[in-house]
């Protein structure tokens, strides 16, 4: 009977101990902690440039990632796009939230090419990134361009939400933006070309740090600022609806190298495409308004909205 006993308890332990190895073996399981293991591949290397807005949307992508298991890097390459694209090509960074229409202009040398709609413009955004090993991933909903705003004051005064609403002849608005407004092909121009709306008249040409204290002391009745500005969700201004289509398609949209795609393949994809289906322009307007007016942190900013949005877990 003693002997029984002893050779039960050792098959017990054998088998608890075999279930372990099994679990060791078992790739993509969680591990004692509640994280992921990692997938087997390179470590992500997100390049966030010198701006709140790049900062958080870097943590939003790699807080994600990390979420599902993967080995993320987050690396600061500063303001200019040469910059980053340098960090691409010697393998300091594979991965990078960028913004559609300004990239494209970038590498195409202002050929003004960018329209309004997104999925054209990353596909020729793509056309450049080819040859370079990098890959344009599926836009997402959030936009960050040049966009014209009035206080809900003048909005609700004029009854003007979108930019058709604009009187023809501007009468009685003036147009505060930077200086470039009267050329570049997304403002005056592209105003009076798509809406058949004349602001010249009474433009005033500012920096673009003055834009929105103009706004906010009537000095202008319409501004020209980046459309996910945390200083419009502070004031509660009115961003105007790009109703016919005019504004350049500056989407943020993710941009991987075809070495990293390769590693980790669909499933990868589908993880980045879904964190970019989350974020849209008011999303990350009230983001860069935690970051610009609440000076929370970025890494902050993004856990909360993760776990807002669903995406703090494994997918």
């Amino acid at each position: 009977m003693k002997i029984s006993r002893l050779l039960l308890a050792l098959l017990a332990v054998l088998a608890l101990i075999a279930g372990a190895c099994g679990d060791d073996d078992d790739s993509g399981t969680a591990s004692g902690d509640g994280a992921t293991e990692a997938p087997d591949g390179p470590a992500i290397r997100i390049g966030a440039q010198d701006f709140g807005e790049s900062a958080i949307l870097a943590e939003i992508y790699g807080q994600a990632l990390e979420a599902n298991g993967y080995v993320v890097e987050q690396v600061s390459v500063g303001g200019f796009r040469d910059v980053l694209l340098a960090a691409y090509d010697n393998g300091e960074v594979n991965f990078s939230p960028e913004y559609a229409a300004s990239m494209l202009e970038f590498l195409n040398d202002g050929a003004g090419e960018a329209t309004g709609d997104a999925d054209e413009t990353v596909e020729l955004l793509q056309a450049e990134l080819e040859p370079m090993g990098l890959v344009a991933l599926r836009p997402s909903p959030a936009v960050d361009t040049n966009a014209f705003v009035v206080t809900q004051a003048t909005s609700d005064e004029l009854g003007i939400t979108k930019l058709s609403d604009l009187p023809a002849d501007g009468a009685g608005l003036t147009l505060g933006a930077p200086q470039d407004c009267e050329t570049n092909p997304f403002c005056l121009p592209g105003l009076e070309r798509v809406y058949g709306v004349d602001l010249s008249g009474d433009f005033v040409p500012l920096e673009s740090s003055l834009v929105a204290e103009s706004l906010a002391g009537d000095a202008v009745q319409v501004g020209v600022l980046f459309s996910t500005s945390g200083r419009i969700a502070d004031e509660g201004w009115v961003l105007l609806e790009d109703d016919m289509g005019m504004l350049a398609a500056d989407n943020v949209t993710p941009v991987v190298s075809q070495e990293l795609l390769d590693a980790y393949g669909q499933e990868l994809l589908d993880l980045i495409d879904e964190i970019s289906a989350a974020i849209d322009t008011e999303t990350l307007t009230e983001l860069n308004k935690r970051y610009d007016i609440d000076r929370e942190d970025p890494d902050d900013i993004a856990a909360s909205f993760l776990e807002d949005a669903g995406l703090a877990t494994e997918s």
